[in-house]
């Protein structure tokens, strides 16, 4: 990660967890890391282009008000014309709510074959004197490609909401309630590229108090709803919002170590990338694998949490 705020890359890691995050180049938006790791995913497995017929694209981040961000990633990738195409603004929890959605297309036989694209630039919305999102928050694209098949299943889904915390963590201004100005140009000036996405406010104690009431709370439900036991999980995989958080819920939670999977130390929060990158980077290392029951959990923005089971 290097300097920042004058401190040294030992002094930013005791603070935050972190070693390392990612951060797009200057003209690089959301859509543009998706589809980076959507051409990747499908120059490894071509033999998809010619069957998705849905395509989901998760970010805060949208291209334009219109069209669908979905539809030009569509057109880039060069899929064929009898596909869906879906923009999700959801945030942390998007990539459990992206795969309810994908699930339940494909179940209902108006889709056979799914790709799912998450992309974020957080880095976009912060200010250059917040260190601790400076610190946290790295930018990323994901992909995934899902269809019915006899090997591995998606299981049932829990969902969550309390608009009441949205104040707790948003991007103020550059949307169509509150729009970017000759004022807040002028303040922001001499800010990358002038904060024109808006800016993101964090109240990171609140959100630590949400995450911690209501994450273990969703585990619970997630199990009951699954008809799972705590101990036939094989892997917790939790959204990457922060190293107190995510260390704090393993002890609360009272996940064994070797069962909490976290990446969060090489990437930072990735917002709605975080759960599919954690899930590679643990394929890679051998600590996810075929047979393995995996309980993933994503909570932040919104408030919105959800969570369910794969059977990977």
């Amino acid at each position: 990660m290097g300097s920042l705020f004058g401190k040294t890359e030992d002094e930013i890691f005791k603070i935050t967890g972190i070693r390392n995050r990612c951060i797009r180049d200057e003209h690089q938006i959301g859509s543009d890391l998706g589809l980076i790791a959507a051409q990747k995913l499908l120059t490894e497995f071509p033999e998809f282009v010619e069957k998705i017929d849905l395509l989901i694209f998760c970010t805060e981040g949208l291209d334009y008000k219109a069209p669908t961000t979905a539809s030009t990633l569509h057109y880039k990738l060069g899929l064929k014309e009898d596909c869906a195409c879906v923009d999700m603004p959801m945030g942390c929890a998007g990539f459990v709510y992206g795969l309810s959605l994908a699930k339940s297309v494909l179940l209902g036989e108006d889709a056979t074959c799914a790709l799912f694209i998450t992309a974020d630039i957080p880095s976009s919305v912060i200010h250059s004197e917040d260190f601790e999102m400076r610190a946290i928050f790295g930018d990323a694209g994901a992909a995934v490609i899902l269809e019915n098949s006899h090997q591995g299943k998606i299981g049932r889904f829990v969902f969550g909401t309390d608009g009441s915390g949205a104040e707790n963590l948003n991007v103020e201004n550059g949307s169509t309630r509150n729009q970017i100005d000759e004022k807040w140009l002028k303040t922001y000036e001499n800010e990358p590229g002038k904060l024109s996405h808006g800016r993101m406010h964090m109240n990171g104690l609140e959100i630590v108090r949400f995450s911690l009431q209501k994450v273990p709370a969703l585990l619970e439900q997630v199990l009951l709803k699954n008809n799972v036991e705590f101990e036939e999980i094989d892997l917790f995989i939790f959204h990457q919002a922060s190293d107190f958080i995510l260390r704090s819920l393993q002890r609360k939670c009272k996940i064994p170590s070797e069962k909490f999977y976290t990446y969060f130390e090489e990437i930072g929060n990735t917002v709605s990338c975080s759960i599919p990158i954690a899930m590679r980077q643990a394929e890679l290392e051998g600590k996810l694998k075929r047979g393995y029951k995996v309980l993933i959990a994503g909570f932040g923005v919104g408030y919105s949490w959800g969570g369910t089971v794969i059977d990977y």
